[in-house]
Parts: structure tokens; sequence; C-alpha cells
């Protein structure tokens, strides 16, 4: 959803349930160059929250956060979260290149559960299938196809809340997108292989298969990060942010008899139903579509957990690494290893800046 021209700096601005991320980017030379980056984030004792969104206090942050780090840019790209926006893929059968149109909208009314005129909709082609030719009663020949079609779809009413977020905070938006979309960009590029991310966000966990660098499969968890931070704080009975903080401290234990496979059991027990729905989805696409995925590739801030790329290759039989937004900046040396770490977390704002700066 571009709303305004293409700008050389940038700001990525990931705006989750329980964080703020933003990443500044300049195109320099032609290659995106580390500007600042920043976070604020705050533990909550819930685990399944809604997400809403508060116009002033995200502003306020937004605010804090750029007087914080120092990010001065004032063009921002946004991204709205995956659970917040509707998107499938639509199988067109014998659809003819004139009608595409109208016959995506037709079944948009079918699948979408609200009111298209609530939604903003946007389509595009992800396969168009062997061209087929008929031939008419009167002889002429019409040429017809069978067309899958990504269709995506945020509401109105959540698209006004981030305009009015980046007015108030004196910042030109951009451009808005989803998610999956930032992530693609960060962490699969030009890859044209099928390929599966998973983002380990702290509320939910999004699993998507890209192909050809489109997302063509997506679901979203209701589980995340702070479900484990729970299952830590009732298992050590320890407050809620100290558990948040020992969830990563105990990943650098090892393995020992209260550990599955190097991953300790509190951990592994909960994430255990996380690992079952991606199984599942992974199967699902590999049998309706007869592609192999060639490897999981992991983000947000859950991918952080020491073992867990490793705990899940062997768990799922898959190759599994974890996903580095990184590859195509540059930034000083001397920054190297603190970037790696927050890479799983800011991979988002690192794709959302990335769209004007590639």
């Amino acid at each position: 959803m571009s709303l305004f021209k293409s700008t050389q700096n940038c700001i990525g601005f990931d705006i989750g349930t329980t964080s703020i991320k933003a990443v500044e980017l300049q195109r320099l030379k032609g290659k995106p160059v580390l500007v600042n980056y920043g976070y604020s984030e705050e533990v909550v004792d819930f685990s399944k929250p809604s997400f809403n969104l508060d116009v002033q206090k995200t502003v306020r942050i937004i605010a804090e956060l750029r007087k914080r780090t120092g990010i001065a840019s004032g063009n921002a790209v946004a991204a709205m979260p995956s659970f917040a926006v509707f998107s499938s893929v639509l199988n067109l059968r014998d659809s003819a290149k004139a009608e595409m149109e109208n016959a995506v909208m037709w079944e948009a009314k079918k699948v979408i559960p609200l009111a298209l005129t609530e939604m903003i909709l946007d389509w595009k082609i992800i396969d168009e299938g062997e061209a087929a030719g008929t031939t008419t009663a009167r002889g002429a020949t019409s040429v017809k196809r069978n067309v899958k079609v990504l269709l995506t779809g945020a509401p109105r009413s959540l698209v006004k809340k981030y305009i009015a977020i980046f007015k108030e905070a004196k910042l030109r938006l951009v451009s808005l997108e989803t998610e999956m979309f930032s992530l693609i960009r960060s962490l699969v590029g030009t890859d044209p292989s099928v390929v599966a991310i998973v983002d380990l966000g702290a509320v939910n966990t999004d699993i998507a298969i890209i192909e050809n660098g489109l997302p063509v499969f997506i679901r979203t968890l209701d589980i995340g990060g702070m479900m484990v931070t729970k299952a830590v704080s009732e298992s050590l009975k320890v407050s809620f942010q100290r558990a948040e903080q020992f969830k990563f401290d105990l990943s650098l234990g090892g393995p020992s008899e209260n550990s599955a496979a190097g991953l300790p059991k509190v951990i592994a027990d909960t994430v255990s139903s996380i690992i079952n729905e991606i199984r599942y989805s992974l199967n699902v696409y590999q049998q309706e579509n007869n592609k192999r995925i060639e490897k999981i590739v992991l983000s947000g801030g859950g991918a952080n957990l020491i073992n867990i790329a490793g705990y899940l290759s062997k768990e799922l039989d898959m190759n599994v690494v974890v996903g580095d937004p990184w590859a195509r900046v540059s930034y000083p040396l001397d920054l190297k290893a603190a970037l790696l770490e927050t890479g799983p977390r800011l991979a988002i704002a690192v794709g959302l800046a990335l769209r004007e700066t590639l």
C-alpha cells in the first residue's frame, strides 16, 4: 500500500503487542546502510492478550524511542500484524485476464468474514498456470487460464489507526504492509526455493511457506514467547519479569536430566504444541503441492533461545536456521555481535526499512 514516493532514508517500525522496534537505513551508493536502531519492550503477565492499538500510547513510545536512540529520519514504513490481516490463496479456474478483477472480488466475498466495504484489499497473481484455448458457439477462440492469486485484506479501521499514529508522531508514512512481506524481504530475499518462515513472537507464532518470494501458505498460532515465560514462572515460582530472563539463561545450561535433547524440559514441553503445528502445516503444503521445503528460517524473539534451531531441526528432521536480516545491509564490524543477537527480533523492522533502501 504505497502512499508516497520512494525515499533515500527510512525507518522501519515494527509495532507489536508488547514492543516497538525501529531500524533506520540509508541507501548509499546503491546499498542499504545501517544508520540507527532501537526498541522498547515491556514484559506483560498475560498469555493471550488482544491486539489493542492505542494511538496516543504508541505515539508517546515512538517519540521516546527516537529521542533515546537518535533516530532522525522523517520517513517511515510500518507493518500490520499477520493475525490482524486476512490472507488467502485463491484458485480461479478458467479465468480470462479481462475478467480477473471481477473474479477476485467475487471469491473475496466468499472467504473474507467482513464486508468488503470495511476492508482494503490487494491481490497478486502467484501462478498463472497454463493457457488453454476454447472455442465459443460463434467459432471465436477464448484463451483462459487456471490462476492462483494471493489475496490480502486489512480492516480500514486498523489502517486509519496506523495513519493517525504517524501523523501525530510527525513522521511521513511512506508505505504500510504486512509483517510477512517484511520478513520475506529481510530473510529470504530473491531466493527462488521453497522455504518456511517461522516467526516466534511474544504472543503469536506465524508459520508461512514462501515460494518464489511470495507467501503461498500462512497460519497464525495463539502461542508465543509469553507462554514459555509463564511456564518458567510457574515451574520456578518466580515473578513473570524474572522468568522472562530465566528462560534464556536456562537454555545456556546445556543438556541435563531435566532437559529434552539440549532444551530445558519446561521450555521443550511448552514449545511442543508449536512444533506439532509446524509439522502439520509443512505436511499439508507438501501433500497438496508435491513440493519439497528446503529449510525453515526462524525469526522473532523466540529465535534467541539457545539450541532452539538445533532442537527444531531434530524434531522436524529438517534444516532449521536462525535468520539473518542484516545479510544485505552494511554496518560497522564492531556492531556485528550485537546485531546478530538482536537480528531475529528486528527482522520485521529491517525488512520494512529495506523496502525503501534496496
